[in-house]
């Protein structure tokens, strides 16, 4: 028998909560929170991407959003669960529609997520909405859908002004223009590489993503039924060049954006952009930033580098290890590309030896496909569990309540994969799960380094046929090698330094200013206060998708699935904004 219980608990607490919204009672609201409850807003109330953790900062956000927000329509959808219940759940408000997930402990909301969907008015031409694609009846003025896309593509290099312009067509690039497109936004796409997909395509021949089909889906076009689980470089860059086509984005290659200025009082940037050689102006009225999770290479200024008498180049710049058949190669660094690069090599017949400079969490690819990929995976589509379902699940868990989960999940996988362990720290590796043993997850939000998905190089380090260097600080380089704090040498001929990437606002800083560069600050981690992640805590991803110190400028990055996601709530910002919807963000002196 079917139970209705849940649903029933559920959706009469979402009439008190509409209820006490709809009269503006921010304290009988708060009577149907628990103590430690959470509300995660994307969008919907706050115009911004922001947790508040606990009740009075529930309130100090309900007291500055209702007037505006005006929220109604309040519909639980689905639920299920006995303790806690999870609801699924639909609303609307001043601007548009949206969707959620609330949880109930005792019959009081531990957690809700809040989600702006579409805008009112101007809602995605989709299914019912779809254009009809020919206009019936003779016309000698008629203008075909390719004389159209040819006209409008052309119109950008000749005067006309895109209402937004993304740097970087990479993949966080090409999901925000197709969620413009969608929308209406006039939008240019400008990317260094000559071609979409070029990102991939660059990178060292070997390489194969680590996350699987279930979670790399771009919008609207999934990938078929066919593709591979895990899908190699140069077949992503395909599938870039294939959707930024079909989706009919005016995507700029062979082009760099060169200067960014900010005119308040006109509330328009001049972009001074090098293309084919001949420089072109664009006066956007927004600014994204797409370059990737992070900015430009980071390089370790090493002693003694001026008398090394080999190569020695940035992970980023390494390609193929044909070149480097026979010879003596370190790579300086122990996380995803290093090992990666590492493997590389090794195919290529080099001798490899990695330098680990801190410790690594390192899981085994298999061991999270079993564990920690159940809402991304064939078994949940058959369960009816398609990618978005699946992003909302994931957003539903704020940031704060993550570290629990993921220890509890890194402790199984410790027990499981504990003889692989062993294996691996016995030959010197310097292995962690976190500060606090929280795995790979929390260190991809905090840092975005210092972790690997193990598709091979592990085994070829416990065999010996990678060798390493561990915990011993570099003290210069020789002109035949590393030389290091405790008097050991490795001789090289390359030195390949895996060392990570700044922060992507030292991009801004290059293109726009230093001052307002320092102004935004950091993007990417949560404040945690770990290593490499300073605080205060800010709940969220620092200044992504979201509004920040400068106006008009945002920034689009991260991985498959976090470009996914929040592709859609960057672009109905801006949107809206287009449209001259009312926008009052809420932010606190975090944001």
């Amino acid at each position: 028998m079917h139970d209705t219980a849940p649903a029933a608990k559920a959706s009469a607490w979402l009439a008190q909560l509409a209820d006490t919204l709809q009269r503006r009672d921010v304290a009988g609201a708060l009577e149907l929170f628990a103590e430690d409850c959470y509300w995660r807003d994307l969008v919907a109330f706050t115009w911004n991407v922001k947790t508040m953790e606990g009740k009075p900062a529930i309130a100090a956000m309900l007291d500055a959003t209702l007037a505006a927000t005006g929220p109604r329509d309040w519909a639980v959808t689905q639920a299920a669960g006995s303790e806690p219940i999870e609801a699924w759940f639909n609303f609307a408000t001043a601007a548009g529609r949206g969707s959620g997930i609330f949880t109930l402990e005792n019959g009081k909301c531990r957690t809700i997520l809040t989600t702006l969907q579409s805008l009112e008015g101007h809602e995605e031409p989709l299914g019912p909405r779809r254009a009809n694609g020919v206009r019936h009846g003779a016309d000698r003025n008629r203008a075909t859908w390719a004389e159209q896309r040819a006209a409008e593509e052309a119109a950008y290099g000749n005067g006309t002004d895109p209402y937004c312009l993304i740097i970087g067509g990479g993949q966080g690039g090409i999901m925000l223009g197709a969620r413009l497109k969608q929308l209406g936004v006039p939008t240019v796409i400008v990317e260094k590489n000559a071609r979409a997909g070029d990102s991939w395509r660059n990178r060292y021949r070997s390489l194969v993503l680590h996350d699987p089909v279930w979670y790399d889906h771009l919008p609207y076009i999934p990938f078929p039924e066919n593709w591979p689980v895990f899908t190699p470089k140069d077949k992503m860059g395909d599938w870039l060049e294939m959707y930024a086509k079909v989706m009919e984005l005016t995507y700029w290659g062979g082009t760099e954006c060169v200067s960014a200025q900010f005119n308040e009082a006109e509330k328009r940037w001049t972009v001074e952009l090098r293309r084919d050689g001949k420089t072109i102006t664009l006066r956007p009225a927004q600014l994204v930033f797409a370059t990737g999770a992070y900015g430009p290479p980071k390089m370790l200024d090493l002693k003694g580098a001026d008398s090394f008498g080999g190569e020695m180049i940035h992970s980023s710049q390494y390609s193929d290890g044909s070149a480097y058949r026979g010879r003596k190669v370190v790579v300086i660094g122990a996380a995803s590309s290093a090992h990666d690069v590492a493997v590389d090599l090794w195919e290529a017949g080099a001798d490899v030896t990695m330098v680990q400079r801190s410790p690594t969490t390192v899981v085994r690819s298999q061991t999270l496909m079993d564990m920690a990929f159940d809402i991304y995976s064939e078994e949940a589509v058959a369960r009816g569990i398609d990618v978005d379902k699946a992003d909302m699940i994931a957003a539903a868990t704020p940031f704060a309540l993550q570290p629990p989960k993921q220890k509890a999940l890194y402790d199984r996988i410790r027990a499981r994969d504990a003889e692989f362990y062993r294996k691996l720290e016995a030959t010197g590796f310097l292995l962690d799960f976190g500060p606090d043993e929280t795995g790979l997850m929390m260190k991809a939000y905090r840092t975005g380094s210092g972790y690997y998905v193990d598709v091979g190089a592990s085994q070829l380090i416990i065999d010996g046929e990678i060798d390493i260097k561990a915990g011993v600080e570099i003290d210069r380089l020789t002109p035949t090698g590393i030389r290091f704090a405790d008097g050991s040498e490795i001789e090289a001929e390359i030195v390949i330094q895996s060392t990570g990437f700044q922060s992507m606002h030292e991009v801004v800083a290059k293109i726009v200013s230093r001052e307002i560069a320092d102004e935004i600050g950091t993007c990417w981690g949560l404040g945690s206060g770990t290593r490499n992640d300073p605080g205060p805590w800010h709940g969220e991803l620092r200044n992504m998708y979201k509004p920040v110190a400068q106006e008009n400028l945002w920034f689009q990055g991260g991985n498959l699935a976090l470009s996914r996601f929040f592709s859609k709530f960057v672009a109905l910002q801006i949107k809206a904004r287009m449209e001259s919807i009312p926008t009052p963000v809420y932010s606190t002196p975090l944001q």
